[in-house]
C-alpha cells in the first residue's frame, strides 16, 4: 500500500478567483461623459429662455428636467441604501426619498399656481445644489464610488445654476 500524506487531508476548498480591482468602485469615463451630456437639456432650456423671453417653453422644460434629475438623484441614493447591510440602510433610504417628495411638493405648488414658475425653478435649482451635502457624506463614508465628488460637484453646480438662471430669465 502506497501512503501519501497529502491524501489523508481533506480536499482543499475551492477559492473564488480574485476579482480585478481596476474599474470596480470607480466612476468610469462613460458615466462621466454621459453625466456632462445630461447638462445639455438644461443648457438648451436656458438658451431658449434667454433667446425667447416671451415663450414659456424654456422655463417649463427647465422645470420638468430639473424635477426629473432631482428625483433621479434620490433614486441613486436609494440604490446605495439597498446595497448596504441593515446598518444604516433605513437612514439612507429615508434620505433618498426626500428629493422626490420635495420635488413633488414643488410641482404641486407650481401647477396649482401657489408659486410662479420662476420661483419653482429657483427652488429646484437650490435643491440640486443642496444634494451635494448628501453626496459629500456618501463619499466620506465610502458608500459612493471613488471619483463621486469629482463628478457630482460640477454636474450639480452646473444643473443647479442653470436652473436658477432660467428662473431669473422667466
Amino acid at each position: 500500500m502506497n501512503f501519501d500524506p497529502d491524501q489523508s487531508r481533506a480536499p482543499p476548498t475551492p477559492v473564488a478567483p480574485a476579482l480585478p480591482t481596476h474599474g470596480i468602485g470607480q466612476i468610469g469615463e462613460s458615466p462621466l461623459i454621459l453625466g456632462y451630456a445630461g447638462l445639455l437639456p438644461q443648457i438648451a432650456a436656458t438658451a431658449v429662455s434667454a433667446l425667447d423671453p416671451a415663450s414659456d417653453i424654456g422655463p417649463l422644460f427647465a422645470f420638468g428636467y430639473a424635477a426629473l434629475i432631482l428625483s433621479f438623484l434620490g433614486g441613486i441614493w436609494w440604490g446605495f441604501a439597498m446595497c448596504r447591510q441593515s446598518a444604516g440602510q433605513g437612514r439612507l433610504a429615508t434620505i433618498a426619498v426626500v428629493p422626490p417628495i420635495l420635488t413633488a411638493f414643488v410641482i404641486l405648488l407650481a401647477i396649482s399656481r401657489v408659486v410662479p414658475t420662476d420661483l419653482a425653478l429657483v427652488l429646484l435649482g437650490s435643491g440640486v445644489l443642496l444634494t451635494l451635502l448628501v453626496d459629500r457624506r456618501l463619499a466620506d463614508a465610502g458608500i459612493a464610488p471613488a471619483g463621486w465628488m469629482a463628478m457630482r460637484v460640477p454636474l450639480s453646480i452646473g444643473l443647479g445654476v442653470l436652473t436658477i438662471v432660467c428662473g431669473f430669465l422667466d
